[in-house]
C-alpha cells in the first residue's frame, strides 16, 4: 500500500479514532466527478461465471498461492488466503460474516495483514476494542460496495458509495487502479478482480478511512 500513510497514521494514534482528520476543504480538480450506479445489470450467477471466463482465469486467481474460486463466497475465499487474515478476524469481530456470506453481489476492496500493520499498534488496538464496535463496522464497510464491479468497470474520476453510504473516489493512472477517500493517498490495487459466487475482490495495499464529518 502506498506508505504516504504516516500523517494520518499519527493522528489515528493520538486520538485512537478511526476516522481521517481532514478538514472540509478539498482541493477542486478539473476533472468532472462521475457517479457510478451501484446496479450492475449483469449481477447474476451466470454473470459471475462469465466474468471468470472474461478474464481468462476459470480456476480462479491466485491469492497467497491458494486459488480464489467462484463456487466460493466472499469470505470462504478470503478465508484461504494468508494475507488478508487480519481483515477476516476483525469481519468475524464486527459481526459481517453472515452478510458477506449473502447472496450480495457485493465489490469489496481488502485490505491486506500489511496494510494494516501501517496503522498504529495504537489505532489497531482500537479497531479490536468492542466499545469501538460501531466504528469498526464503520470502517470496514467503507471498503464494500453494493453490486459486482470487476476492475474493468472502474473509471478514474468515478464515485462510488459503499455499504456505510460515505464515497469512495476511484483512480485509474498507468493502468493502476487506486482507490480513496479524496483526500489521503490512495490505495492501490494489488489483485484485482477475485471473482466469488456472491461478488468480487480486489486486494488494496491500505486500509482506506473515511472521512471525519
Amino acid at each position: 500500500m502506498k506508505k504516504i500513510f504516516f500523517p494520518l497514521a499519527t493522528a489515528l494514534a493520538l486520538s485512537l479514532g478511526l476516522t481521517s482528520c481532514g478538514s472540509d476543504k478539498t482541493t477542486e480538480t478539473s476533472t468532472t466527478t462521475t457517479e457510478a450506479s451501484t446496479a450492475n445489470p449483469a449481477d447474476s450467477v451466470a454473470a459471475m461465471a462469465g466474468d471468470s471466463a472474461r478474464m481468462a482465469k476459470p480456476g480462479g486467481v491466485m491469492v497467497d498461492g491458494v486459488a480464489m474460486t467462484a463456487d466460493k463466497d466472499i469470505v470462504d475465499n478470503a478465508m484461504g488466503a494468508k494475507s488478508v487474515s487480519t481483515l477476516v478476524a476483525l469481519v468475524k469481530q464486527a459481526g459481517l460474516v453472515e452478510t458477506l456470506k449473502g447472496p450480495g453481489p457485493f465489490t469489496v476492496f481488502a485490505p491486506t495483514n500489511a496494510a494494516f500493520d501501517k496503522l498504529p499498534k495504537a489505532a489497531v488496538a482500537a479497531l479490536q476494542d468492542p466499545a469501538n464496535a460501531a466504528k469498526l463496522k464503520g470502517v470496514l464497510t467503507y471498503h464494500v460496495i453494493p453490486g459486482r464491479l470487476v476492475a474493468a468497470d472502474l473509471k478514474d474520476g468515478q464515485e462510488l458509495t459503499t455499504v456505510n453510504g460515505e464515497k469512495l473516489h476511484m483512480m485509474v493512472k498507468d493502468g493502476k487502479v487506486m482507490v480513496g477517500n479524496g483526500k489521503d493517498a490512495p490505495a492501490t490495487v494489488q489483485i484485482a478482480d477475485v471473482i466469488s459466487k456472491n461478488g468480487v475482490t480486489h486486494v488494496i495495499d491500505t486500509v482506506v478511512l473515511p472521512l471525519a464529518k
